[in-house]
């Protein structure tokens, strides 16, 4: 317990030192020259694409291996069939947070 109120002691600490950090007001952000521009915008077109042609194998993989485990034992297809969606909802997030930092890099 002792070891717990301390951690938290020391975490309360931190942040109070941490504070003034955010009151300091923004810089104003220099727009990079039009070529390095360009590369980001092209950057950013190849990690999306990499980032979907990657997560579309992958997803084929997993509606491969969820069929085929369905087609073995079609007992367990809807145990399958959820851990099979799960599995494509984590491949999807990755595509899409690939996205996200497309446009925050772009600045759109």
């Amino acid at each position: 317990m002792k070891k717990l109120a301390g951690i938290l002691l020391l975490l309360i600490v931190v942040g109070l030192f941490a504070f003034p950090a955010f009151a300091q007001g923004t810089a104003e952000a220099a727009k990079p020259p039009e070529h390095v521009a360009t590369a980001i915008v092209l950057a950013a077109g190849f990690s999306m694409a990499i980032a979907a042609a990657f997560c579309g194998l992958g997803q084929a993989r997993v509606a491969a291996a969820a069929c085929e485990g369905i087609a073995r034992n079609p007992a367990a297809g809807g145990a399958i069939r959820t851990a099979m969606i799960l599995g494509l909802v984590f491949i999807e997030t990755l595509a899409l947070f690939t996205l996200a930092i497309v446009f925050a890099k772009v600045g759109w």
